[in-house]
């Protein structure tokens, strides 16, 4: 996706029980692909090994509107049950109307498979500059599905397997049913759910609220949590950043803690060019912890932060937690490639930046996944590494890197700045001929807001705008598989997603590809 200055479910869960697992320190011990970035961390680890990218099984839309040209939408992740029923987001078509399509991965085969159920929400999409915001759904370890509805309200499946027919099984309001009832117009016009939904291992959910003009009791934007009990709270923006934002960041799902003790988010006041906060709060009472201003590591003014974008907090196998920003000034030297700002914890303490941040959620690479690695960490860090041709300084050298969060080097491009250390980087493979004569290394970028990492056969899922699914080998660094899933189109950034079968799942164009033997 160009840059965003143009406005423009094998068994039941899988549990790693061997002790001397090299897995057991990464996985968390959840449901397959619960929602975005697989885990309430975010880390897009997978817990099975990926199946071998020779064929398209299956591919249906996620978006039934024909979007010509540049394809500005974030899509939302899928999400997987235990016995590999595939929940698909997909925007209707002809209105900004949203639903969830079940999809048995078992059986399903060819174009558009006829669906085991649809659930047609009444959701609203909030207010995004340009690119439509992402819908998704969450997977609880209770079995409930949970997915928006209007009026900053959620619907729920209970035990979506089994479910039948095309009606959830209930509908909730984080600020009790009665509130919402009670002035629904208004909360239907005025409230909106704004992020992917994360989901904790009790089964209580959380995700960003827009308040988009003015509501009962004061009510501003915020992170809502709902229990498995359906009892709600919130924390706004503005009392989790001490009164320094207005809003949360649009797309950007809140991250939990590995002990599930804290969530982590991001404030901003909202729009393209926004200053911002990565805010912590007590996962339970919501009663705010700690606050970080988000600063470009070369300016040390505040870092960019785009209502376009999709990128969310991760958190890492030891706590640290990772988020994706804007440099300060936009399209200079950097090529608006971003920073992936690092932080301890407790966000004391700021640690090394990546040197790519825009619109990517970095993903968790076991070290033991990289042979040739060498250094000290346990965990290294994927992320795409774009260079944007667009700009003056950029020259569209498009890589994805496997980066070492505890280990530095000179920032190629803002030689001032220590940035992590890269382990292995790769080039795309496609010549994006909008250069040729100006920019002859040029090749088409990496359309990627959360790879899927096979830690199993060490390799990386990794999504192109030339329209291709790359295998990504870490032994080898090399892309041992690819697979044309369509001609190839510019657009917005998208998840993989590897299944409970090893299937593995991909967003091109508009479609969602299943891919595998």
């Amino acid at each position: 996706m160009k840059s965003v200055i143009t406005p423009a479910r094998a068994g039941a869960f899988v549990l790693f029980v061997s002790a001397a697992s090299l897995l057991a320190q990464f996985i968390n011990l959840t449901p397959i692909w619960t929602g975005y970035g697989r885990d309430p961390q975010h880390s897009a680890l997978s817990a099975v090994a990926a199946q071998p990218l020779n064929r398209i099984k299956w591919k249906t839309p996620v978006d039934e509107n024909i979007i010509t040209g540049e394809v500005g939408a974030h899509y939302g992740s899928i999400t997987i049950t235990p016995s590999n029923l595939v929940m698909v987001p997909v925007r209707l078509y002809g209105t900004n109307t949203f639903a969830m399509r079940a999809i048995d991965g078992r059986t399903a085969s060819g174009t558009n498979p006829t669906p085991v159920f649809t659930l047609t929400s009444d959701y609203v999409l909030p207010n995004s500059p340009d690119w439509i915001p992402s819908f998704s759904g969450v997977l609880t370890i209770r079995n409930r599905f949970y997915y928006p509805g209007a009026g900053g309200t959620v619907y729920y499946v209970d035990n979506p397997d089994g479910h039948s027919g095309n009606s959830p099984t209930g509908q909730i309001s984080f600020l009790g049913n009665s509130t919402y009832t009670g002035n629904k117009s208004t909360y239907d016009s005025c409230l909106k759910v704004a992020s992917p939904i994360t989901a904790d291992r009790s089964g209580n959910i959380f995700f960003a609220y827009r308040a988009e003009c003015s509501l009962p009791g004061g009510l501003t934007s915020g992170i809502a949590r709902i229990s498995y009990s359906g009892a709600g709270s919130y924390v706004t923006a503005s009392t989790a950043s001490a009164g320094n934002s207005s809003v949360v960041a649009l797309n950007s799902g809140p991250a939990l803690s590995n002990d599930q003790k804290t969530l982590y988010f991001v404030t901003s006041n909202g729009g393209f060019n926004s200053n911002g906060y990565l805010v912590s709060v007590n996962a339970t009472s919501m009663a705010p912890i700690a606050k970080v201003f988000l600063k470009d590591p070369q300016t040390g003014g505040g870092a960019s932060l785009y209502d376009d974008g999709s990128a969310s907090p991760m958190v890492g196998p030891d706590g640290d937690v990772y988020y994706g920003v804007v440099e300060q000034y936009c399209c200079d030297q950097r090529n608006d490639r971003g920073w992936m700002l690092h932080y301890s914890a407790d966000l004391s303490t700021t640690k090394i930046p990546g040197g790519f941040g825009w619109d990517d959620t970095a993903s968790v690479v076991p070290a033991t996944a990289v042979p040739g690695y060498t250094g000290t960490s346990k965990y290294l860090l994927l992320m795409k590494y774009n260079n944007y041709a667009d700009f003056t300084y950029g020259d569209g050298t498009n890589k994805v890197a496997v980066v070492d969060p505890n280990a530095s080097q000179a920032d190629p491009y803002s030689p001032s700045v220590q940035t992590m250390k890269e382990v292995i980087t790769i080039l795309g493979v496609t010549p994006d001929t909008n250069f040729t004569g100006t920019k002859p290394n040029a090749v088409k970028e990496w359309c990627i807001n959360s790879a899927a990492i096979d830690p199993i056969s060490k390799a990386g899922m990794v999504n192109s705008e030339d329209g291709v699914l790359y295998w990504w080998d870490f032994t080898t660094n090399s892309f041992t598989q690819r697979i044309r899933l369509t001609a190839g189109v510019a657009e917005s950034y998208t998840p993989t997603v590897i299944g409970p079968d090893g299937t593995v799942y991909a967003i091109n164009d508009q479609v969602l590809f299943a891919v595998g033997r």
